[in-house]
């Protein structure tokens, strides 16, 4: 499988937060080679079956995407709904979505709202609340609605969106490229390591509930106290609302090292070894200082005994909506970083930092 079928693959899974289960399963039925094993909070940890002594590096990224969940079925068999992560408001009505019951059956429906017929002049002129939202799958009755298609309480919600690829500007489109590139990475980055040559000994986590509090990366730290993490994550990019001088995460100019956000303050031994490494390996990077947002790192930096962090981001335009895109320059410039920092990586290294 190449890696932008491989992507594809992944993007076009449904995974809300809690719910990750469809991709756990298709990353352990694509590494049969290594030893995976989860947990009860859905974590998936893949190891080499090489055993060693030497320092553990966690290649983290999560699984789950932002959705939503069934909060309940009204009379006329509209369902309200909740939001699983970070949502804007204006980026839910008018999409289709996909709920997911407890059968394992995939309905389709419309976020709908008051159309603006029915509107008063104050509604017209402020943002619609959740709550004044519902998902219309074309039935009329609550027995429609539960009976039929056997929607509950409880049940998860993703967006409906199909994986593409543009081979004249190498650009991907899809949903949950936060942070189905993660997935695609690590496994790449697994699978093509020479771990003879290494002498640390990586660990891929495909950890759950990032988008609800970083929750799986809390347990998957403390489980397998790694000495170095390195943290794969779909990160905003800002380059279709900003100047090319102000922008630190455009399409196809590099992959983004993050040196601030509201969970981590970067170590700047860490940022300094791995800008070394891009340059001398010719990848092309973008440093970016955020005040808000965090990822997995947040977990990761202060868990145990302090675990050196790096973030490595592939910015992604639009993530929290149904459509993001990609260069898939940037996905692949991940990947040979990732590989690049473990055949670096010494256990006196890490120690420095």
């Amino acid at each position: 499988m190449n890696k932008i079928k491989l992507l594809e693959n992944l993007s076009n899974l449904h995974g809300a937060p809690g719910h990750e289960y469809e991709v756990t399963a298709f990353i352990k039925n694509n590494m049969k080679n290594f030893n995976c094993e989860g947990d009860s909070i859905n974590n998936l940890y893949i190891k080499n079956n090489k055993e060693n002594n030497y320092p553990i590096v966690a290649l983290d990224s999560h699984s789950d995407e932002v959705g939503f969940m069934v909060e309940g079925i009204k009379a006329n068999g509209t369902i309200t709904f909740l939001p699983l992560g970070g949502w804007h408001i204006t980026n839910i009505p008018a999409h289709s979505v996909i709920i997911k019951n407890f059968k394992n059956e995939y309905i389709k429906g419309v976020v709908s709202s008051k159309p603006p017929h029915f509107m008063t002049v104050e509604e017209k002129q402020r943002l619609p609340k959740i709550e004044e939202l519902v998902i219309d799958i074309g039935t009329s009755s609550y027995e429609e609605t539960t009976e039929l298609y056997g929607i509950e309480v409880g049940n998860p919600i993703t967006p409906d969106v199909v994986f593409s690829y543009d081979q004249k500007i190498d650009v991907v489109r899809g949903k949950a490229f936060d942070n189905r590139l993660g997935c695609a990475i690590v496994m790449e980055i697994l699978k093509e390591l020479n771990y003879n040559e290494l002498r640390v000994n990586p660990i891929g986590v495909i950890s759950s509930q990032e988008e609800v509090g970083l929750r799986g990366a809390q347990v998957a730290a403390n489980k397998i106290k790694p000495d170095f993490a390195i943290i794969f994550e779909g990160s905003p990019a800002d380059d279709t609302f900003k100047d090319n001088f102000s922008s630190k995460g455009a399409l196809g100019k590099g992959i983004q090292l993050r040196v601030l956000d509201a969970g981590m303050v970067s170590n700047p031994k860490v940022q300094t070894f791995v800008k070394n490494i891009a340059k001398k390996n010719n990848i092309p990077f973008q440093v970016i200082a955020r005040s808000g947002g965090s990822t997995n790192g947040a977990k990761y930096h202060i868990a145990d005994k302090s675990i050196p962090t790096v973030v490595i981001g592939i910015p992604t335009r639009y993530i929290h909506t149904h459509y993001t895109y990609a260069s898939v320059r940037d996905y692949k410039d991940a990947i040979i970083l990732g590989k690049k920092l473990l055949e670096e990586l010494t256990e006196e290294i890490i120690k420095n930092f």
